[in-house]
């Protein structure tokens, strides 16, 4: 079933409305890009909508095209700016004509349209996102598509030492303009989006670009967008890292440490059984029991209490007490090592380095109006700390040389 049609964006849902989408995309150096899932709806999290905003060209600005309807607004300051909704964005000119900012648009990737030109199409720019890790990961995994150069809202405002990031927060302070997020936990899986989900997606995207703008000048103007490049292209490298998963392992959720083995084998059982019911349900597995739950369910099982759980289906209150059963009369030789956190304690010069480096790190932040966390997390300074050859791969130069990496290469090697 198609997406909704609305008269604010451009909902691409044809081979020509792509092949439109894919030229201007081309005739730009940087597009703003934007994604929504369903992982709070389904057991296998897939790519749902992705959301485009590029640059326009010039054009008539009584024509309304294909490719979206020109608007025009003001902004408290009386200058011309952004719509509060997506669509083409524009200001008048004094030839009668309309320079377009942004155009916006709405792909879907769960349609049957081939969506690899368009992967082609964004690979070579720079893509703007905001809060770029999960985006990239969705993108990789729904697309095939791996960036080559972003620009990451967050990341930027971060190194100019704001504090409130939110995409929400951002744009109220640039732009003058209120988002709501009513849709922000929405099932994006369903056919057809209602028109407010499809506003709240475009929204979501619309401000990117010109947001950009905005902070690439600020960047240049303090001197730091050099070390944006540098962070920016960690959260790429980051993103396309697989994350390890020892699938044996998945079931030690939080709090699994402090339980003995044969607790930890019903915790196993419990656990595999609830992935089973929510891939057959195909819903997260939260919805089916969550974490805390089984760990108050496997302590409950092996203390000889049975728990109860009122949204189970017959069948389902079956299969989990089958599951505790089978798990309850396995061999001790079957019930799993129970660890508890690992690592060694830090030395007493470990914990002199650490502190050195979070003084560093404090002056710098305090100098510069930075948050401290940002420069390096407390992890980060107690790990260069046990092992200094850690440093390279946990931050990028800039963040090094504020926490002194030069002066305590020196201490170690005197």
């Amino acid at each position: 079933m198609a997406l909704a049609k609305s008269a604010s964006h451009n909902v691409i849902a044809s081979e020509p409305q792509l092949a439109d989408l894919i030229r201007q995309i081309q005739a730009a150096d940087r597009v703003a890009l934007d994604t929504e899932a369903d992982s709070l709806h389904s057991y296998r999290e897939k790519l749902c909508l992705v959301q485009i905003s590029a640059p326009s060209a010039l054009i008539l600005s009584n024509v309304e095209g294909s490719r979206g309807t020109a608007s025009k607004v003001a902004l408290p300051d009386g200058k011309p700016g952004l719509a509060a909704s997506g669509g083409c964005v524009a200001a008048s000119t004094s030839l009668g004509m309309t320079v377009q900012s942004v155009c916006d648009f709405i792909v879907d990737p769960l349609s049957n349209l081939d969506l690899e030109p368009l992967r082609q199409a964004l690979e070579p720019r720079e893509i703007v996102l905001h809060a770029a890790d999960y985006d990239l990961r969705m993108l990789r995994r729904g697309l095939n598509f791996t960036a080559s150069r972003i620009f990451d809202t967050v990341i930027a405002v971060r190194l100019l030492g704001i504090r409130e990031f939110s995409l929400g927060a951002l744009v109220k302070r640039f732009f003058g303009v209120e988002l709501h997020k009513h849709s922000q936990k929405a099932n994006w899986a369903l056919r057809p989006l209602p028109p407010r989900m499809l506003k709240y997606a475009v929204d979501d995207v619309h401000y990117l670009l010109p947001l950009a703008a905005k902070l690439d000048e600020e960047l240049e103007r303090v001197h730091r967008r050099d070390w944006f490049q540098q962070s920016c292209g960690r959260a790429i490298e980051l993103a396309a890292a697989e994350r390890e998963r020892i699938q044996d392992e998945l079931w030690r959720i939080a709090g699994a440490g402090t339980l003995d083995p044969h607790m930890g084998a019903v915790l196993r059982a419990l656990w595999q059984w609830r992935e089973t019911e929510a891939e057959l349900a195909d819903r997260p597995p939260f919805h089916i029991l969550q974490n805390r739950e089984l760990l108050k369910a496997a302590e409950s099982f092996t203390s000889g209490h049975v728990p109860d759980y009122k949204h189970f289906s017959a069948h389902r209150r079956q299969t989990f007490r089958e599951a505790a059963k089978i798990a309850l009369q396995s061999p001790q030789s079957e019930w799993p090592v129970m660890r508890r956190r690992s690592g060694a304690r830090p030395t007493e010069e470990m914990r002199r380095r650490a502190d050195q480096l979070r003084e560093r790190r404090d002056k710098s932040a305090a100098q510069l109006g930075l948050e401290p966390s940002f420069i390096a997390s407390r992890g980060a300074l107690e790990a260069i700390a046990a092992d200094s050859a850690r440093a390279t791969a946990l931050l990028v130069p800039w963040q090094r040389e504020l926490i002194g990496m030069e002066e305590l290469r020196c201490s170690l090697h005197r």
